[in-house]
């Protein structure tokens, strides 16, 4: 899809877009089109139940003597409210309106009201970001789709005063949807084509934006001692990897920020199997890592002023002759022992050893992890937020603020000695899982156990976030790249200079 931006034209063509606040209160472009067509805008309004809330949506056949054959009055919301991420939101929507109307090309005349916290250049820039999340498509492995089931626009323009500076602003965009798109692929893909080689094959491609990226293979990864992680892959015929994607953009010698993520491409619960229905899905079950590898490529991609680390934790969960059993016990990376008491609690056994890692080579300012890692995270908060747990609590609340600009919503967890008596184990150091009470608070503590002295560290779980059944405004069905905005916009609030 084409996004063009260009100075406010008298005779836009094909399907135009203008904007409307509360109390169906067109703004000057919308007043003069309605002009042009003898009140039929505000006569359509009356009729209607559009009032110019936020993401409403009003079209209307154009009368006879005009360029335009259709037009449409999307509704703002109160000019004060107006945000970056309501205005992506509107776009999102006027794009699926002209999608659902097959509509070829779209022209929005962009004003924006008094009060409005945005100027008209980067309402458009906002409007047109949210249309290029929402034109995501993963329909690489379809043969047959009906005409109607296509997207047909194709360009969309942006008639604006100040057309250059929201040009300007735009490109600075780009990179997000890019990385946006990188991930959601990711996520997507089916676990034939990506396992731990392929996904580790993919994140080594970010070399070309400055990124320097390195992969361990199971003999590396067996000479530091990270058995924890490598007991998961055992019983898969492709190897487990770690990968290593290093951005030094910011001061010489200044420690690194570290973002750690799960990469299980394939989780059958091991011998612990998990039921047959949904198994499926268990392909996302990598998309902390996928997370994490669009964060990589959107901080080069825009040459972000700080240093960072991401590293991801590779593997395959199955359920062959030679995988890990209930009981064993393994040696993780760190010393401490974890008697194996349930195959399923797989990702905390990967994380462990990834976090201990990132600690020892790189000594990290911070760590922020993601993670599909426990079902009950989803039972607790549904598909509205991912659960935030934190020993730190200024980086929590960076972090919630962060998501809650880019709505990639948090809510924190507690976490405290208590849970932390249902991990103990007879035999080892700890269990990895402690079954079905507070599980997801659980996990978080076996994790705190590898985090080092007082070093800010952040668990996200992302199991109720990673994947929409519905979608919205700006996410289309499917995989969403929870994770990435949230934490570009965290590097950009808080750590760059």
């Amino acid at each position: 899809m084409r996004i063009v931006f260009a100075e406010p034209a008298k005779t836009p063509a094909g399907c135009v877009a203008v904007f409307a606040t509360p109390e169906r209160t067109l703004l000057g472009y919308g007043a003069a089109l309605d002009k042009a067509t003898q009140g039929a805008l505000k006569r359509a309004m009356a009729a209607s139940r559009f009032t110019g809330k936020k993401g409403q949506i009003l079209a209307v056949m154009a009368p006879n003597g005009l360029s335009a054959d259709r037009l449409v009055v999307a509704g703002l919301g109160a000019a004060k409210e107006i945000t970056r991420r309501s205005a992506e939101g509107i776009g999102g929507v006027l794009l699926a309106d002209a999608n659902g109307a097959g509509q070829k090309a779209l022209s929005v005349l962009v004003d924006a009201p008094t009060g409005s916290p945005l100027p008209a250049a980067e309402l458009a820039a906002r409007v047109a970001l949210g249309m290029q999340l929402r034109s995501y498509r993963f329909d690489k492995y379809r043969t047959k789709e009906k005409p109607e089931q296509k997207p047909t626009v194709a360009s969309v323009t942006f008639h604006v005063p100040g057309a250059a500076a929201a040009r300007k602003l735009y490109a600075a965009l780009e990179p997000v949807a890019d990385a946006v798109f990188m991930t959601r692929d990711l996520v997507s893909e089916p676990p034939n084509v990506i396992h731990p080689e392929s996904l580790a094959k993919r994140a080594k491609e970010l070399a070309k934006l400055g990124l320097k990226v390195e992969v361990l293979g199971e003999a590396q990864m067996r000479r530091q001692g990270m058995n924890a992680l490598l007991g998961v892959g055992q019983g898969s015929r492709r190897e487990s990897q770690m990968v290593v994607m290093r951005w030094d953009g910011g001061r010489r010698g200044e420690k690194p920020l570290s973002f750690i993520g799960k990469g299980v491409c394939f989780d059958t619960g091991g011998i612990s199997l998990k039921p047959a229905a949904g198994m499926g899905d268990m392909k996302w079950d990598m998309a902390g890592s996928g997370a994490v590898i669009g964060i990589m490529r959107l901080l080069a991609a825009r040459k972000a002023r700080v240093n960072a680390v991401g590293l991801v934790g590779l593997v395959e969960n199955m359920p062959d002759g030679n995988a890990q059993r209930p009981g064993d016990i393994v040696t993780s990376m760190s010393g401490q022992t974890i008697e194996i008491t349930n195959t399923d609690a797989e990702g905390r056994l990967v994380l462990c050893d990834v976090m201990w890692y990132a600690q020892q080579k790189f000594d990290p300012r911070l760590m922020v992890e993601f993670s599909t890692l426990t079902g009950a995270i989803v039972v607790a908060l549904g598909h509205e937020r991912a659960g935030l747990f934190s020993n730190d609590t200024r980086l929590a609340t960076q972090l919630r603020d962060a998501g809650a600009k880019v709505g990639e919503k948090l809510w924190r967890m507690p976490l405290g000695d208590g849970y932390d008596q249902s991990i103990k184990s007879d035999v080892a150091d700890m269990v990895n899982s402690a079954g079905r009470e507070g599980s997801s608070i659980a996990a978080a503590q076996f994790l705190k156990r590898f985090v080092q002295g007082n070093r800010p560290w952040a668990h996200i779980d992302i199991a109720g976030m990673a994947w929409s059944s519905k979608g919205d405004a700006t996410t289309p069905k499917g995989a969403t790249a929870y994770g990435v905005r949230l934490i570009d916009q965290f590097v950009a609030d808080h750590y760059e200079r």
